[in-house]
């Protein structure tokens, strides 16, 4: 972290710097949708589509949210439509691979994007040539989730508050994964650094979640921030622990585990979105019936008892229009974050 990120209370771009703490920890943190959803007449896709099977891009390896989310939906899909749906794992870059992917696809609605949060922050970090703003047609906002802090069992550190001592006490000794350069692990933890007093981990970043979560596992790194959906089934094995959520109240699936608000870090919060995503340009009707499906499964009762046993739920409803809006601001609301509080990317 820049060493002015590391002094309280000093000034950046003519913001006092706790100010700017306090108002983007609150700015990024709820993704709040309204809304209804689609009309009835647009359930049925257009005449004609799809014709032939539909591919859904992800951004990480197998295992991670984004790919769990990604082959429910493309399991629903597929049975409601009688079409197969392939999802293609394409890790790498932090998501960028996948999202240069999607850009380069036809407009015609047989090429989608699953993926989480990371996606947002692609512009903000310059990781990709285009404006995501620009290029991406938001489709449909599948969940809200806060983050898991997680470490393995060896860590002695079973708190927050002994956490940030042990990093303080060893600067540097301590590392954290992601999902790779840019992606919203990445961010989020630098966020988390920042606010916790500029503490000094050393972050390590990989192609995917499963690989990041075999080393956490193996205390080849020692801390990793992942969605309820990649790391429940770690914490139910016992191969991993939890030292908080990132949400602002403490979550139902996890009612023992402490917010990282209670830890002390006023105002952390932050949460994850799993997401779908089209090239800019494709039909208004296409993207509508994907949205309205997607909706369908997400607030079944199935799934919405699913999501929150892992601690997620399903997002408002929200129509592709809406999302989009939200998308923007989102995109906006990093993209000042970064530039005010100095974080640099590393090569």
């Amino acid at each position: 972290m820049p060493a002015a990120a590391q002094r309280g209370s000093r000034k950046i771009g003519g913001m006092n710097l706790q100010n700017t703490k306090l108002y983007f920890a609150r700015a990024l943190g709820l993704l709040c949708l309204s809304g209804a959803f689609v009309c009835a007449q647009a359930q049925t896709p257009p005449a004609g589509y799809p014709a032939r099977p539909i591919r859904i891009i992800v951004g990480s390896a197998p295992g991670g949210g984004a790919d769990i989310m990604a082959r429910a939906v493309g399991t629903h899909l597929s049975e409601k439509w009688g079409k197969s749906i392939v999802v293609d794992n394409r890790g790498g870059g932090g998501g960028v691979i996948a999202v240069e992917m999607l850009t380069q696809a036809p407009p015609d609605g047989y090429t989608l994007f699953g993926g989480a949060s990371l996606i947002i922050t692609a512009t903000p970090m310059k990781k990709v040539r285009f404006d995501t703003r620009r290029v991406l047609a938001p489709v449909v906002q599948l969940t809200s989730s806060p983050f898991l802090l997680l470490a393995p069992p060896s860590l002695p550190a079973n708190s927050v508050r002994e956490l940030i001592a042990l990093a303080k006490a060893k600067p540097n000794a301590l590392s954290y994964g992601s999902a790779g350069i840019g992606s919203f692990a990445h961010l989020g933890t630098e966020l988390f650094k920042y606010m916790a007093g500029g503490i000094d981990m050393v972050h390590v970043p990989y192609k995917g979640y499963g690989q990041a979560l075999t080393d956490l596992m193996g205390g080849q790194i020692q801390v990793l921030l992942t969605s309820g959906l990649g790391g429940t089934p770690y914490l139910k094995s016992g191969r991993l622990k939890v030292l908080a959520a990132t949400s602002a109240r403490r979550l139902a699936a996890f009612p023992a585990v402490p917010t990282v608000m209670e830890a002390g870090i006023a105002d952390f919060q932050l949460e994850n979105m799993h997401a779908l995503y089209a090239p800019a340009g494709v039909p208004v009707a296409i993207l509508n019936a994907v949205n309205v499906e997607a909706q369908r499964l997400m607030h079944s009762p199935e799934m919405t008892s699913r999501l929150a046993a892992e601690g997620a739920e399903a997002a408002p409803a929200n129509t592709p229009e809406e999302f989009r809006r939200t998308f923007v601001k989102q995109v906006d609301l990093w993209e000042r974050f970064i530039q005010r509080s100095g974080i640099k990317i590393e090569n």
